[in-house]
């Protein structure tokens, strides 16, 4: 159980930045033992991977704030994202030892497709919530918007690995903010369409 709920935060986490749960699993793996990665997995906690990871990590925080660019960039990271997902899940499997099951290790291909579709599921939220932020507040939610994100991202990555059982909590609150955005979305573009299809000079009749 905690194995599967440690892989679920790190690929929600995934879903919102590519690069922070990488970089946490990553070092954590270096300076504690509370991250031990499973065979086949050790390239992670090399430094000069790291390092490409944080450099990555430092255009995506730059990129991501930037109105229409921030859209580019999730388009990209539409590939990017969910293959993190499925990394960060499979490279932490190993805390299966600690429940005496090696199931997970047995099944390596479970954690990639389960953290492939949660980042997805999570990278697809964020992007067309995107959009609708940026109309709505003329371009100016999108920094707010993108930092609140990775402290999220953040946020969820240590939460995966220390509090596993708070990912249950934190996955019904991201559960609950994806229905409202998703109705938020419904209704922007129902009002784009309705306003594509009044003719030239139409006006809101008063009274």
């Amino acid at each position: 159980m905690l194995a599967a709920l440690t892989g679920l935060g790190l690929s929600t986490a995934a879903g919102l930045n590519a690069y922070i749960p990488l970089l946490v699993v990553g070092v954590l793996s270096n300076f504690t033992d509370t991250v031990q990665l499973p065979d086949g997995y050790g390239w992670l906690s090399n430094w000069g991977v790291l390092a490409i990871i944080a450099v990555l990590l430092a255009a995506e925080v730059v990129l991501d704030k930037v109105p229409a660019v921030d859209s580019v960039n999730d388009a990209i990271q539409t590939v990017v994202r969910p293959a993190s997902g499925g990394v960060v899940f499979s490279a932490t499997n190993a805390a299966a030892e600690l429940e005496q099951s090696s199931w997970m290790t047995e099944h390596p291909w479970v954690g990639w497709l389960l953290g492939i579709g949660v980042a997805l599921a999570v990278h697809a939220m964020k992007a067309a919530a995107r959009p609708l932020v940026n109309v709505g507040t003329a371009g100016a939610g999108a920094p707010v918007v993108s930092t609140v994100e990775d402290a999220g991202s953040l946020g969820m990555s240590l939460i995966a690995i220390f509090l596993p059982v708070l990912v249950i909590v934190a996955l019904v609150l991201l559960a609950v903010l994806s229905w409202w955005l998703l109705r938020r979305v419904r209704r922007f573009r129902a009002r784009r369409r309705a306003a594509r299809s009044r003719p030239p000079g139409w006006s809101q009749p008063s009274g």
